[in-house]
């Protein structure tokens, strides 16, 4: 793995970068060729033995969140969501399908995020920004059914799109962005006595202003991990935030790591369409472990050409047991592909999940990984799973730590199978499972990770195009 000097922050000043790109133009996504250039075999596995447990197709799936029973995975198909039963792992089954959602005949669309806590269950989107005319905000269900899904609370109106959001309890973390005047923040709702009211905002600029003068998707909050009062915020280029949300009217700044190698005078000017593609910076993802004590930070970004780094975007340790203070531990380096690039195959660090002393990680067709973080500074590989013909992971959820963790496979990615729900064993060592490998016809467009082909915006982030959800939608 590789390891790398990072600033350690506490109470300190942001560190204001200058990034630039063209993806503003909104120009069409890059194609991929086959993925067959990735280092590995198809189903390529760590131990020889390791194999999935069960796999269900779902079509346009994207993010999956498990219930708390570790029974029900939800997953968002981008005009809706699905119920899958995942009691026994080994056969998935899916409960109930809800698509084309709208509120007052207005389509809810470009689904990629949803989120469940008890039985509640919180439908955001749109994930990017658009001009069409569609419901910006999010819808709740009630899941104690999960068979039978049932709104509950009014559908709320945001206003601007939702690319991610954290449900906990009555309190909804939801990331808001947009292009200047508006501020890239965080917003906090209270979903209590089922009525929705806004409780309090953060934002960056509010911070350190000096990053006003920046692209707005440089410093583009991509997601939001909420625990023990404390939410973990990747602003891409400007770092990863911690912030103090136990009085959620009034949140304040704790402490925030950012990627020393992010010279602001150095930076890529906005002609330059790799800055928002490639290493350093690119902080996509943020988790912690159980305990509050290890936070995870994965970067999205590919091969460009450009000076070292360059690469596919890794997981970042940091000890945050003083959440002050947080200490850089070690880097996991994304699976190796001959081709890199966004034409390539993509092997960058998508979602995970930290459970006890593991990372269970996804890494789109680089597959699944998990990781023994007991010792932060020194992770160890214990198992790997992936097939990059077929399979392109977007997640990896625990449902029983002794015994399995499902991960959904994205088919907006071009050269792989259809979207599906695959389960894998926690047990590296597990040999007696069947892969049950369906290949689905492939789609002939792929879609960056964070290009947004909407109007004149293309955006930072894992993001995925508008424009290609409407001519799916529209066939």
């Amino acid at each position: 793995m590789r390891r790398r000097s990072f600033l350690r922050t506490g109470l300190t000043a942001g560190v204001a970068l200058s990034v630039s790109a063209t993806a503003a133009t909104g120009s069409p996504t890059a194609t991929q060729d086959s993925a067959s250039n990735v280092s590995s075999t198809p189903q390529d596995a760590t131990p020889s033995s390791y194999e999935p447990l069960g796999r269900v197709e779902i079509d346009r799936a994207a993010e999956t969140v498990v219930g708390d029973d570790g029974e029900i995975a939800y997953v968002a198909t981008t005009t809706g969501f699905a119920t899958v039963d995942v009691s026994d792992p080994a056969d998935p089954t899916v409960l109930a399908r809800e698509g084309g959602i709208t509120v007052d005949g207005t389509p809810l669309i470009e689904i990629l995020d949803v989120e469940v806590d008890g039985d509640r269950l919180v439908v955001p989107g749109p994930a990017n920004p658009t001009t069409e005319p569609v419901f910006h905000g999010f819808c709740c269900y009630d899941v104690s059914d999960p068979a039978d899904p049932t709104p509950a609370i009014e559908p709320y109106e945001t206003g601007f799109h939702i690319h991610n959001c954290y449900l906990e309890g009555d309190r909804l973390f939801v990331v808001s962005n947009g292009p200047p005047p508006a501020a890239n923040e965080l917003v906090i709702f209270d979903l209590g006595d089922d009525t929705v009211t806004e409780r309090g905002r953060w934002a960056l600029l509010d911070y350190d202003s000096s990053w006003e003068d920046l692209y707005w998707l440089a410093r583009y909050v991509h997601d939001v991990y909420v625990q023990d009062d404390i939410a973990y915020l990747p602003f891409w280029n400007a770092g990863t935030y911690l912030l103090d949300v136990s009085d959620p009217d009034e949140p304040t700044y704790v402490s925030h790591v950012v990627d020393p190698e992010l010279d602001r005078d150095e930076q890529r000017t906005l002609d330059d369409e790799t800055a928002q593609y490639s290493l350093p910076g690119n902080d996509h993802y943020a988790a912690v472990d159980d305990a509050g004590d290890l936070m995870a930070v994965g970067r999205e970004a590919w091969a460009t050409g450009s000076d070292d780094p360059d690469g596919a975007g890794g997981i970042d340790l940091y000890d945050i047991s003083d959440p002050t203070t947080p200490t850089h531990q070690a880097s996991i380096d994304a699976p190796t592909a001959d081709d890199e690039s966004l034409g390539g195959t993509w092997t960058t660090a998508h979602n995970f999940e930290l459970r006890g002393d593991r990372l269970y990680s996804a890494w789109y067709q680089g597959g699944v990984k998990i990781h023994d973080v007991s010792d932060p500074a020194d992770p160890t590989e214990l198992a790997a799973w992936r097939d990059a013909e077929t399979t392109g992971f977007w997640t990896a959820r625990i449902l029983d730590p002794e015994t399995a963790f499902v991960a959904s496979s994205t088919e907006m990615i071009s050269d792989v199978g259809t979207g599906e729900l695959v389960t894998f064993p926690t047990d590296p060592d597990s040999g007696d499972t069947e892969s049950g490998s369906d290949d689905g016809g492939a789609i002939g467009e792929s879609i960056p990770g964070f290009t947004a082909a909407t109007g004149a915006t293309g955006l930072a982030g894992g993001m995925v195009g508008a424009a290609w959800l409407r001519r799916r939608l529209r066939s």
